[in-house]
């Protein structure tokens, strides 16, 4: 197994209550299992391409989840014009392709996750799940999004189980 199930992070006996405190609940097990399932890793190893043609890697999905938590929380929920990251107009997959096995490019990877998350965390905290905000110029409610993110974390909580399971046997849960 992973971890003991003992001394699991992502568990708890505390019962969580509401709606937006389970959806909270969720996201935060699954920011919790991406950051476990890089755990112990060289940049080299966090850089490893799944299969050709994919870009995909540790790396990649750190940095995809920073991107898709600004994207959302800062210019979605938020609606500022604060520039993109890991983005750009010419090249599709900067969060992906730019994921090579360099210290700094993990540390920047790191740092920018934590941050949006930090920033995410914040936001969540101010406003409720009937809350709307404008998207492509269509209301939608800020539980859409909130489900959405724990979509994203989860599919993406699947590739990392595999990755990491291909740089050193070590499997999920």
């Amino acid at each position: 197994m992973w971890v003991d199930p003992e001394n699991d992070p992502r568990d708890s006996d505390a019962s969580v209550l509401g709606e937006k405190a389970n959806a909270v609940a969720y996201l935060e097990r699954f920011r919790m299992t991406l950051e476990m399932k890089c755990d112990g890793l060289d940049a080299e190893q966090l850089a490893r391409r799944s299969v050709p043609p994919s870009t995909m890697s540790l790396l990649g999905l750190v940095r995809h989840m920073a991107k898709v938590e600004h994207f959302w929380f800062r210019r979605v929920i938020e609606g500022t014009d604060a520039d993109r990251i890991y983005w750009s107009a010419d090249v599709r997959d900067v969060d992906f392709d730019g994921a090579v096995p360099d210290d700094t490019v993990v540390a920047d990877a790191w740092n920018s996750w934590h941050h949006e998350v930090a920033h995410a965390r914040t936001v969540l905290d101010g406003v409720e799940m009937g809350d709307t905000v404008l998207h492509d110029g269509e209301p939608v409610e800020i539980r859409d999004l909130v489900v959405h993110m724990i979509e994203e974390y989860a599919r993406h909580c699947g590739h990392a189980d595999l990755l990491r399971e291909c740089i050193d046997g070590r499997t999920g849960q």
